[in-house]
């Protein structure tokens, strides 16, 4: 207890006396591990959306050639949509294997809050994407429009293939995260050529 107290108090005056521009960093190379396993999530991740992307413009061109109406708009749709699901998935795991994995305390923590806020709202934008598709495939049905109802039912599928990649893709990175505070017991102070170990 009592080194623990002496610890606190030299990090607190360490604190007060360096300038702004010299705070302490925190780095270990534990952190670099954490970002490089945050990364490979991620890449895994797009080569996941990928191959959905894949499949279903695969499946929709060859399915909208050999159907007509409601299922032919359905395809069609599937085909629009994955398109740019292939592109959002080439960007991101071009994204993923150009980032370094930082061994950097702040950046870690930024990252990590950033992929999870990114994540809670792409599930947001997965629910409106699913009622869009409901009210599309109503006015539909309302109007006797079979395009119409086809593009609902392909917009309600890809909103719902959507918010369960990234509900499942939160998760982890959610559980990935709770290593940080066990992490952070291992982690080395950096400041002003100063360097000691602080496990509380």
């Amino acid at each position: 207890m009592k080194n623990t107290s002496s610890i606190l108090f030299f990090f607190l005056l360490l604190f007060m006396l360096n300038p702004l521009h010299t705070f302490a960093q925190f780095e270990s190379e534990s952190f670099k591990k954490f970002n490089e396993e945050r990364i490979d999530f991620n890449k895994r991740g797009m080569l996941i959306l990928g191959s959905w992307a894949v499949g279903n413009m695969a499946w929709g061109g060859i399915m909208a050639g050999n159907s007509t109406g409601q299922e032919r708009a359905f395809h069609q749709m599937n085909i629009y949509w994955n398109s740019v699901n292939l592109i959002i998935a080439g960007f991101g795991y071009y994204s993923a294997i150009r980032e370094e994995a930082s061994s950097d305390f702040w950046e870690t923590q930024r990252a990590q809050q950033q992929i999870e806020k990114v994540l809670l709202l792409n599930t947001g934008l997965d629910l409106a994407y699913i009622g869009g598709g409901l009210w599309m495939l109503e006015r539909g049905r309302r109007l006797d429009d079979e395009v119409l109802r086809g593009f609902g039912q392909s917009v309600m599928l890809q909103g719902a293939f959507l918010m369960t990649f990234d509900l499942v893709k939160f998760l982890i990175h959610n559980r990935h995260a709770k290593q940080l505070p066990k992490i952070f017991e291992q982690v080395h102070l950096h400041g002003n050529g100063l360097s000691f170990r602080m496990t509380f």
